[in-house]
């Protein structure tokens, strides 16, 4: 492969966010092994279908957002604005990622779970990013956007929409993308007012921003504690590890409201939730599983 080539592929791979894209595919394969409770192949189907159409949402966001990325200093190495690849080219891999998504989901996991599907490439596309514009609160009903792809999971395995284990699932995945994005916005927040999205730290100190994301870690803690009251987990030792963590995330992020730590920048601290998250979707598997 030569060195074009090689930079082609890694332009691609901008473009389709594939290090978020592969973590959205594993939460749809944790609700499908939450209700199926066993290792199947065809799992991998609805999974790669999640993958497929969040690599294509994530292109037609950078698309959208071509302009305003130019100007923030995080973005502007991007595919589009840095001239990587060009807008027709994005469009036919948008093309391309969504027909493969909406193929394995349609085919292979059933019209709800292809309607879920579609129905988050919509929220994120139609609703959150227009309504980055807007409202600096945009990231509350763009959350809608994380907390679906477990449940296409469960659906695409058999499980009702609507089974209580289901929604709370939703409403984990759900809480905990609202502190994930403003720990984000913590180290970032400048940038973008740079670009003109409404910002949250045009509005509020940087004080009242880590108070207000450690109550929403508090209320993800929380939704894990509640987990085993909507699914039989029958692994006790899963129950009291998945809380384990649950406190210990919660007392590592108290350093955001403690007046000692104010000038701290928590660089990790986006890492560490990611790995809550990775280590809890890993419980709930091994709970379907052993």
């Amino acid at each position: 492969m030569t060195p074009i080539d090689r930079s082609y592929f890694k332009a691609l791979g901008k473009l389709g966010k594939y290090r978020i894209a592969i973590p959205v595919a594993l939460t749809a394969l944790a609700g499908y092994v939450l209700y199926s409770r066993s290792f199947e192949w065809k799992m991998f189907l609805p999974g790669f279908g999640v993958f497929f159409l969040a690599l294509a949402s994530s292109a037609l966001n950078q698309v959208q957002e071509r302009h305003i990325d130019r100007l923030m200093p995080r973005t502007k190495s991007r595919p589009l604005p840095s001239g990587a690849l060009s807008l027709g080219e994005a469009w036919a891999w948008i093309a391309l990622w969504s027909v493969a998504g909406i193929f394995l989901l349609g085919y292979f996991s059933g019209l709800m779970a292809l309607l879920l599907g579609l129905l988050t490439y919509f929220w994120y596309n139609g609703i959150y990013t227009p309504l980055k514009q807007r409202t600096a609160l945009a990231v509350v009903p763009g959350s809608v956007v994380g907390a679906l792809p477990p449940v296409i999971g469960w659906v695409a395995a058999g499980g009702d929409v609507a089974a209580p284990a289901a929604i709370a699932l939703f409403f984990f995945f759900f809480i905990g993308q609202v502190p994930h994005f403003w720990l984000l916005l913590l180290q970032f927040g400048k940038q973008y007012e740079l670009t003109g999205v409404k910002s949250l730290t045009t509005r509020l100190s940087n004080e009242q921003i880590r108070r207000i994301t450690f109550i929403w870690i508090v209320a993800t803690s929380v939704s894990a504690f509640m987990l085993p009251a909507f699914y039989k987990f029958e692994n006790t030792w899963v129950v009291y590890t998945l809380w384990t963590l649950s406190v210990v995330m919660v007392f590592y992020f108290a350093r955001l409201v403690l007046p000692s730590t104010q000038h701290l920048k928590f660089n990790s601290s986006f890492l560490l939730i990611n790995l809550y998250y990775l280590l809890v979707m890993i419980l709930l598997s091994l709970e379907s599983l052993i």
